[in-house]
């Protein structure tokens, strides 16, 4: 049988993902987009890959840059997903007036979070109409051990049952 994109959509929500912010610097102006299409690829060497929307202001930076960030939010930061997940501009030193810092190779991330990791980009990939970055994990730490992560299911955010 088949199924339209709507279909496509409402299945693909029952599956749970972390919420992250992948974020870019070219030139000054940073960027960040709201992601759930992030994914661990291989642990040798160690890679990850984020899908993006061709149409998205995110795509043109990651097209740009050599690096990138991942921010892994926490259960406590749904307004910082929020913010990230509408569209929005590169800016000159700002990430949309969230708190930020520049990670040991650069890269800027989000103050908060419970985990982040620099990457350089490593490949890009045709994925229909987003491109599908992989990139190779140069840094990282996990800042915040006992914290819930921040999920997305079934079009809404939620929490780890214990």
């Amino acid at each position: 049988m088949a199924i339209d994109s709507g279909v496509f959509r409402k299945i693909i929500g029952n599956f749970a993902t972390g919420v992250t912010v992948v974020t870019t610097a070219n030139d000054g102006f940073l960027h960040g987009l709201t992601a759930n299409s992030v994914t661990s690829v291989s642990l040798d060497p160690l890679l990850l890959l984020v899908c993006v929307d061709k149409k998205a202001h995110a795509h043109t930076e990651l097209e740009r840059c050599s690096h990138f960030g991942v921010s892994i939010l926490g259960a406590d930061q749904v307004e910082v997903s929020n913010l990230f997940a509408r569209p929005g501009e590169p800016e000159q030193g700002s990430l949309r007036g969230a708190a930020w810092h520049y990670g040991p190779g650069g890269t800027p991330l989000l103050d908060g979070a419970l985990a982040w990791l620099e990457c350089r980009l490593a490949e890009r990939l045709a994925g229909g109409d987003h491109t599908i970055f992989i990139g190779e994990a140069t840094g990282g730490e996990v800042t915040r051990p006992q914290a819930p992560p921040l999920l997305y299911f079934r079009g809404g955010y939620r929490g780890v049952a214990s």
